[in-house]
């Protein structure tokens, strides 16, 4: 039996639509974040603990907590997420190829042997965290969840 080009247009729209319904179904199947409010309420308590400690290593120890969550994130606020942890990485890392201790480095007074580069490494890193694209990003994360979550971040 030969197909009309009528028969072999509606078959492949037929196709297509059922490509296309098969696409939106797994969309509806779940959302990748959908651990993420889950995430963010497990790990409230010990973020904040970590971070009312205070001092300049806070956000380091908070790093960890903070990369689960980037992996669980929605892609909405991905970018957000991106941001803030990449900063962190590049301080923690900038830290540790200089071999500082985060709670004893002293921008003013860096210890013995560790060289001007790794100085202006750990800067620049630092700098970076402080930056306003990094303070918005924490703003833009900590919002997200008080929005979508109803869970702020820290208690």
């Amino acid at each position: 039996m030969l197909l009309t080009t009528d028969a072999v247009s509606r078959a492949r729209s037929a196709a297509c639509a059922g490509l296309v319904s098969l696409a939106l179904l797994a969309g509806c199947g779940g959302d990748p974040g959908d651990g993420y409010c889950d995430a963010v309420e497990g790990h409230q308590e010990q973020l904040s603990k970590t971070l009312d400690a205070g001092g300049p290593q806070a956000l380091l120890k908070a790093l960890p907590t903070f990369e689960d969550l980037h992996d669980r994130v929605p892609s909405d606020i991905a970018d957000d997420w991106a941001v803030l942890t990449k900063a962190l990485t590049g301080l923690e890392d900038a830290l540790d190829a200089a071999g500082v201790d985060p709670a004893a480095y002293d921008p003013k007074k860096p210890p013995s042997g560790v060289t001007r580069a790794e100085q202006d490494r750990i800067g620049a890193a630092a700098t970076e965290v402080g930056s306003a694209r990094t303070r918005a990003a924490l703003a833009a994360v900590d919002q997200q969840a008080r929005d979508v979550c109803q869970v702020p971040l820290t208690v």
